[in-house]
């Protein structure tokens, strides 16, 4: 486990903001050098701190004109097994565990509402030990970074 500083986490934001900054940009932004920035990024990644990087899109201009957030109750022993299913299903594009009124939570992109339809009631109940489902519709989303 490491210490994150001002620095690191000045870096992780930078990399959160624009995933394709050049190194140099990125060194720049935080008041370091370039050969500073580049070491301190592969230390991150080593350390499992950063997993990754994405694109961000726009499901809409995709094709994605339903989304929805869908809550499960689920038989709490198979959670595995039900967290395997769904990744199987891929218009999920987000799933956690949580704890409260509900066991998980899904962020479904559908093309229409009759996909979504299909979506919640043919591939996500079908599962077995699903006990309920709570479809709450997504009339606009963005993202804040």
């Amino acid at each position: 486990m490491i210490t994150l500083d001002e620095t690191d986490h000045a870096i992780l934001e930078q990399l959160r903001l624009d995933a394709r900054a050049s190194m140099t940009a990125i060194a720049e932004a935080v008041h370091i050098s370039r050969a500073g920035a580049h070491a301190r990024i592969k230390r991150l990644t080593d350390a499992g701190i950063i997993t990754g990087y994405t694109v961000r899109t726009d499901p809409v201009l995709l094709g994605h004109h339903a989304s929805a957030y869908v809550t499960l109750a689920i038989e709490q022993a198979t959670w595995q097994e039900v967290s395997a299913r769904l990744r199987m299903i891929p218009e999920i594009e987000h799933m956690a565990l949580v704890g409260g009124d509900f066991d998980v939570i899904l962020l479904v992109r559908a093309s229409d509402a009759r996909d979504l339809r299909r979506i919640v009631l043919e591939d996500i109940q079908a599962i077995p030990s699903i006990r309920s489902t709570r479809t709450t519709l997504i009339f606009e989303d963005f993202a804040l970074i």
